[in-house]
């Protein structure tokens, strides 16, 4: 088939700007399984949002559960970046409108106090460049119609990124056991998702040092100041317009999101 990229990326900036999904990319713009030309399109995505002005705060990684892995038939995570239009405040109401298929996880956010250039990271040296870490919540989204994604249009559309809400109650990593850390995800005071650090790749420094060498490697590494989130802790759950949403999760503390009611 011919490889399209600039057809690919188009189709998925138009439905972000206008509000409607489109048809899934692989075996119509992208082959089936090429997981290289979809960073290829979300390179050039992002490309276009650096030149209308944004700016990349950091980087998000995904598929780190096992289960979903398999789902898609793939054996390591993906990545996507954030830009500064993406950041909610904690408690802020997003506009529904601002998205089209959102979709809310649990993470631990880490933020980097330096820099991780060298592709031959350790998880040692993920540790010394933490300055802290905060609960997060993930708003997924996707402009795929239905949700109708393999791996490539997953990655192709920024890894299905959206937005994020940071907690404000930052903890050194000393102070946090995060492959035990328990979290809950609760809407109107009941449990809809619970999960674990583990459940992210087995502790969420592993992620993190996953996404640093393969950032490194590919040109564009961590720096300083960069917010990763670094996966899901439990299950993503479907939004409900006018719906409020908190994550607690141990030993880091508690966040929200919260959803207009109607557009704005």
């Amino acid at each position: 088939m011919n490889v399209d990229y600039e057809a690919a990326a188009r189709e998925l900036v138009d439905a972000r700007d206008n509000g409607t999904p489109c048809a899934p990319l692989r075996g119509r713009l992208l082959p089936e399984g090429d997981v290289t030309s979809a960073y290829v399109v979300q390179q050039l995505q992002v490309r276009q949002w650096l030149q209308r002005g944004h700016r990349r705060v950091g980087a998000k990684i995904g598929l780190t559960s096992r289960a979903v892995q398999e789902s898609f038939g793939v054996f390591q995570p993906d990545f996507g970046v954030l830009l500064d239009d993406m950041a909610v405040p904690d408690g802020a109401e997003v506009a529904m409108d601002r998205l089209l298929q959102p979709r809310v996880e649990a993470e631990v956010a880490f933020v980097l106090g330096a820099d991780l250039p060298d592709e031959r990271i350790t998880g040692a040296d993920v540790i010394r460049a933490v300055d802290h870490v905060l609960p997060a919540i993930e708003i997924v989204d996707s402009r795929v119609a239905g949700w109708d994604i393999s791996i490539v249009d997953t990655v192709a559309d920024n890894a299905s990124s959206g937005l994020f809400v940071l907690g404000t109650t930052p903890r050194r990593l000393a102070d946090v056991d995060l492959r035990l850390c328990g979290m809950v995800l609760e809407h109107a005071g009941e449990p809809v998702s619970v999960g674990a650090g583990a459940a992210c790749l087995g502790n969420p420094l592993h992620a993190v040092q996953w996404l640093a060498q393969t950032m490194a490697r590919s040109g564009d590494p961590l720096r300083a100041g960069d917010v990763v989130l670094s996966g899901a802790l439990g299950p993503m759950v479907a939004v409900t317009a006018g719906a409020a949403y908190e994550a607690r999760i141990s030993g880091l503390g508690s966040v929200r999101a919260c959803f207009s009611k109607e557009a704005s």
